[in-house]
């Protein structure tokens, strides 16, 4: 994505984790952030112990690695000015305010556009954006634990029978982020073909029912509606969470010849003779007494040695744990941990790997989240402005080191 210039107004998570996507792929993003805090993540932490005065915050660098940040007073004119005289030389915008914010700031879609009609334009709200579909949840604010809710994630996880739960992971915002990531690059390839720049939006809770697929098919084709399922698949066995000695395992033999393997890697090949397991159609009619079977064979081996036994023979993995993550060959072997070095840090910080890896244009992870403001002269000066009007700017108290 060499080439491909996104002016980037979000904040929190959703929207930063899709611009940080673009710039893994070789996007240059520029982060857009009022002058005064920043983003919300930059105050949330975690704080390093040789970072006092709270400088860099974990949560912040873990999804703005590799953009600049140009510090701008949006509620300003002069700052509205600045981002239009900016716009023609972005190919796109990124935002996760309200629906109507950005329309109240003078920075529309339709303003927008009409100063640069090849720009993408995309929007990540709660709920959508009026321009696509207006729903009646429009003006309703949004985080994660809202979209897992409504889209129907929380609704099928969980103790069977049980509370719903919430996912641990911030996927009510993660997954939008991907999402509007895809659209944002469909939409260029099309502006590129075309001349024709687009509005688009990703609603966080239609993201998270597009990836709860299997509740509505459930729904539409076989009249069910899916509560919490537990550990286990609602209807294929044995295919699920299972004990060690030292924590979990999973475990996916649904067919007989998976199933073959892992009882007789278990020392336990006399489950083949019992008529309750000894074809898929038994196990289904009994569920129960499968898995609490299963789990008598696992509860007496530790992880390691179920991963010894199972490991390359059956679809299987130990449930880790960050720090079991860490020392993992395979992660190290993706390069799913990268380090990033930090002003007084003694040693570099790891972050998430980018998963997508390519042969002839590898994504890059290659240095941390900038501070705020560091590069808004640079950029200014980039696109156009001269010393005098930076000069300007500053005094007006539009961006970074004026008297305001």
């Amino acid at each position: 994505m060499q080439g491909l210039r996104v002016l980037d107004f979000t904040q929190a998570l959703a929207g930063p984790f899709c611009t940080q996507q673009l710039a893994d792929l070789g996007a240059e993003v520029v982060k857009v952030e009022g002058l005064s805090g920043g983003d919300l993540s930059r105050g949330s932490g975690p704080f390093h112990e040789a970072d006092p005065e709270h400088r860099y915050s974990g949560y912040f660098h873990s999804i703005n690695r590799g953009k600049k940040s140009i510090a701008i007073d949006l509620k300003s004119a002069a700052g509205v000015d600045i981002v239009k005289r900016l716009i023609a030389g972005f190919d796109v915008v990124v935002e996760n305010f309200r629906a109507g914010v950005m329309d109240r700031f003078g920075l529309s879609y339709e303003t927008l556009s009409g100063l640069n009609p090849k720009l993408v334009y995309c929007a990540i709200r709660g709920f959508g954006d009026p321009r696509t579909g207006k729903s009646p949840y429009v003006d309703w604010p949004a985080y994660d634990v809202v979209a897992q809710a409504m889209g129907g994630m929380m609704g099928v996880t969980g103790l069977a029978g049980g509370t719903p739960i919430k996912i641990g992971p911030g996927v009510g915002d993660s997954i939008p982020g991907l999402y509007a990531a895809l659209g944002i690059v469909a939409a260029v390839l099309h502006a590129r073909a075309t001349g024709e720049g687009q509005f688009l939006d990703v609603g966080m809770a239609d993201a998270v029912l597009g990836v709860c697929e299997r509740i509505v098919h459930q729904q539409a084709f076989g009249h069910q509606v899916p509560g919490p399922e537990g550990n286990h698949h609602p209807f294929l066995l044995p295919f699920g969470v299972y004990p060690a000695t030292d924590g979990f395992v999973a475990l996916a033999c649904p067919n007989d010849h998976f199933f073959r393997a892992l009882v007789e890697a278990l020392d336990a090949p006399e489950v083949l003779h019992d008529e309750r397991f000894a074809t898929p159609k038994a196990r289904a009619q009994n569920r129960q007494a499968v898995i609490e079977r299963l789990s008598d064979l696992t509860a007496r081996f530790s992880k390691a040695e179920l991963q010894q036994r199972l490991g390359g023979r059956v679809p299987f993995g130990p449930v880790l744990s960050i720090a079991e993550i860490a020392i993992d060959p395979h992660f190290a072997a993706r390069d799913m941990l990268p380090e990033l070095e930090f002003p007084g840090f003694p040693e570099p910080m790891r972050v998430a790997g980018q998963p997508i890896k390519f042969t002839r244009t590898p994504a890059a992870v290659s240095r941390r989240g900038p501070d705020l403001g560091a590069d808004t002269e640079a950029v200014l000066l980039a696109h156009g402005a001269s010393p005098a009007d930076i000069g300007r700017w500053r005094k007006a108290g539009a961006i970074p080191g004026g008297d305001g």
